[in-house]
């Protein structure tokens, strides 16, 4: 609803009534000549609750169990580059705001919204992030530094065009068009660097505490996010800084878009350059776990694990978990911003969420980092569908209450209070899923593996996305054809029901049989 992470996000299910007498693996022995009996399992969990997860001595410390505080400085590290992440993503997600108050059709932002694509379409060059790099310069710094670099460098020029872009300069109207192609870009290189973080963490941080990548994520991200979006907006906005910010009232905002992409540009030059001096790659990891195949035997790889059957079955649930929930999450905001809310205060509506937002992965990490991470992600999603139908009668109220000086204050508590139940439900899938993909990713393949991962996700989330927008304008489904937005998001969200039993019978199903990670130690002996 509001301009905040929603991208960038499988459970596991108990055992559940009369299923157990098929799906139980508490007892018994597995039958012979199955590979899964041909070598030990490591486990993880009590009775019953055991995951089969991949065994990386590679990146075990050889001094034994390694506390949080013994890595806390590459635990920050992460962070920081995570939060560098979000300021591209926090940028890009500005611009359909900022175009929805130029009056661009559902259309033009249904088309705007490809820019997200990159992260789920970064699997096609992950492999090459994986197998091509500079040994003497360290594998994920070869590919780190440049494209941090180039960032830096193409904000700076970006700054020099993007008021030409969205009409501010000559008054005119937006080029959706070549913002699209310019931020696509933009978000092509953000998803570069991602692969590049998500495999370095894997060996920057030792197994036992390769669970904090995924808070690092989560928290950096929307840390980054906030920066390049909410505090953005509310400077760039005139009525905002004249009424909070100065004592005499002038027509344009604290700072402009160009002026915050040239002053991030700098700061990506400054710290790539410390990074690129100052810190060396874990000299810990055994070379022959770290060092990866040739490209071509990475992407074999690749395909390899996406053949295999309960690698298929997890990926279709991903990539419909969120159907239900794409009205709600690319509409709403753009449906309040239409019925006379200001974007800057529906930006600000997010600065209170800021601390609910970097503790909940705090909280949530102590649920997700045993046995079962996926167990959060299904229970969070009843809750989340059911805050959609929530957000479609907020936009069917809120023309109802506006009155000529804005919106009364009880309105913006209530968009509030619905923001903050929505980022609950949000945040325990997010990290759920993150966690889960950093458990069964193998450093050997790191940045393809995780990236195949979160790529499922990702595209889990925008291809319902780029429909919702484009349902909306269009409405050429029968079902919808004579609907509002309400009335649309309560089918998707009705259809998401019927669908989500057999999310369950798939959860389970992967339950019973064996880990991803175990998954690639089968495929990778048969290379």
């Amino acid at each position: 609803m509001s301009p905040t992470l929603s991208h960038k996000d499988s459970s596991r299910q108990r055992r559940l009534g009369p299923m157990n007498h098929c799906l139980d693996m508490k007892s018994g022995s597995l039958p012979p000549g199955t590979w899964e009996a041909e070598q030990p399992v490591d486990s993880i969990g009590g009775e019953g609750d055991s995951e089969a997860l991949l065994l990386a001595t590679g990146t075990r410390s050889p001094r034994g169990p390694r506390g949080y505080r013994a890595e806390l400085s590459n635990i920050l590290l992460l962070l920081f580059l995570y939060v560098l992440q979000g300021i591209p993503l926090g940028l890009a997600g500005s611009i359909p705001l900022i175009l929805q108050s130029k009056n661009v059709s559902y259309t033009d932002q249904a088309f705007f919204s490809l820019v997200f694509w990159p992260f789920s379409l970064k699997l096609l060059w992950a492999p090459l992030v994986d197998a091509v790099y500079f040994k003497s310069f360290g594998r994920r710094k070869s590919w780190l530094v440049p494209t941090q670099y180039i960032l830096g460098l193409f904000m700076i020029y970006l700054s020099t065009q993007v008021d030409h872009m969205l009409g501010t300069a000559d008054g005119g109207s937006p080029d959706v068009m070549a913002l699209t192609l310019t931020f696509f870009l933009f978000e092509f290189l953000a998803a570069t660097q991602d692969i590049a973080v998500d495999g370095w963490a894997l060996t920057m941080l030792s197994r036992e505490n390769v669970g904090y990548a995924s808070t690092c994520n989560s928290v950096g991200q929307t840390a980054g996010y906030f920066l390049g979006n909410v505090l953005f907006l509310a400077l760039e906005s005139a009525d905002f800084c004249n009424k909070y910010l100065r004592f005499q009232p002038q027509p344009r905002g604290i700072v402009t878009l160009s002026d915050f992409l040239f002053f991030w540009g700098t700061i990506f030059f400054i710290t790539t350059t410390l990074i690129a001096l100052l810190k060396k790659e874990n000299k810990e990891v055994t070379p022959s776990k770290e060092e990866t195949k040739g490209i071509t035997d990475t992407y074999k790889l690749l395909f390899t694990i996406i053949k295999m059957p309960a690698v298929m079955t997890f990926c279709f649930m991903i990539l419909t978990a969120k159907v239900g929930f794409s009205a709600a999450d690319a509409v709403t905001g753009l449906k309040l911003v239409e019925e006379g809310v200001p974007k800057e205060h529906l930006a600000l509506l997010a600065v209170p969420m800021v601390p609910l937002q970097i503790i909940l992965p705090l909280i949530i990490s102590k649920y997700t980092a045993g046995p079962q991470p996926l167990n959060v992600f299904y229970k969070a999603m009843p809750y989340r569908l059911l805050l959609g139908l929530e957000y479609a009668l907020m936009v069917w109220w809120t023309p109802k209450v506006a009155y000529q000086g804005g919106f009364p204050l009880y309105y913006y508590i209530i968009v509030l209070l619905s923001y903050a139940l929505h980022q609950i439900t949000l945040y325990s899938m997010y990290v759920s899923i993150m966690a889960f993909n950093a458990k069964v990713s193998d450093p050997l393949i790191g940045g393809t593996y995780m990236t195949l991962l979160n790529t499922v996700s990702n595209l889990g989330g925008n291809w319902p996305s780029t429909v919702a927008l484009w349902l909306h304008r269009t409405r050429i489904v029968g079902l919808l054809k004579q609907s509002n937005f309400a009335k649309n998001l309560v089918a998707l969200v009705l259809l998401h029901w019927m669908a989500i039993m057999w999310n369950l019978l798939s959860v389970l199903l992967l339950d019973s049989a064996v880990s991803i990670g175990r998954l690639y130690e089968r495929c990778s002996l048969s290379l």
